[in-house]
């Protein structure tokens, strides 16, 4: 795994906003996790958030935001990923549409509520699985993290993933 994060001073939701931004992504979309609260508020404060109600229809409205001129990326936990594998196997990675998948990694190193911890030991071996480069960046690093999710999703025209641990972002 690229970069498990460490935990140290949260970054700032303003700022991880800013990188992304910053790296060219520019619409977003997903499922809230109180572990993005904070950025899912400032993406909000922007207008430029759409939430949805399931993260395939997320990476639904993404597939559109792309061929329609935009960059997007589809906040989502770890669970969520598990109800998205369809999409991302039947839509984005065989027509090639790329996007940054944001998902809060519940469960991380086992700690979690019960639910959370079965995704939470899968989650690597999950992306590996369906070929979705990755990178859990600790606070220190999103910033470099969100340029090579925007560097990697135009290269390669595939989804790309940002792992959120707990207490990176604040």
């Amino acid at each position: 795994m690229e970069g498990a994060a460490a935990v140290s001073t949260p970054c700032p939701a303003g700022r991880f906003v800013d990188a992304l931004e910053g790296a060219g992504f520019d619409f977003f979309t997903g499922v809230p996790c109180s572990l993005v609260g904070g950025v899912i508020a400032e993406l909000e404060r922007r207008g430029t958030y759409f939430g949805e109600t399931r993260e395939d229809a997320a990476l639904g409205v993404a597939a559109g935001a792309y061929l329609a001129g935009r960059f997007p990326v589809v906040v989502m936990q770890n669970s969520g990923l598990g109800v998205s594998l369809n999409a991302l196997g039947s839509l984005h990675a065989i027509y090639e549409l790329p996007v940054l998948l944001m998902i809060t990694w519940r469960g991380y190193q086992g700690q979690d509520a019960p639910e959370h911890l079965v995704m939470g030991d899968v989650l690597p071996r999950l992306l590996d699985l369906f070929a979705i480069p990755y990178r859990a960046p600790s606070a220190g690093e999103v910033a470099e993290a969100a340029s090579w999710a925007a560097a990697t999703a135009r290269e390669t025209r595939k989804p790309v993933a940002l792992l959120v641990c707990p207490g990176v972002l604040a």
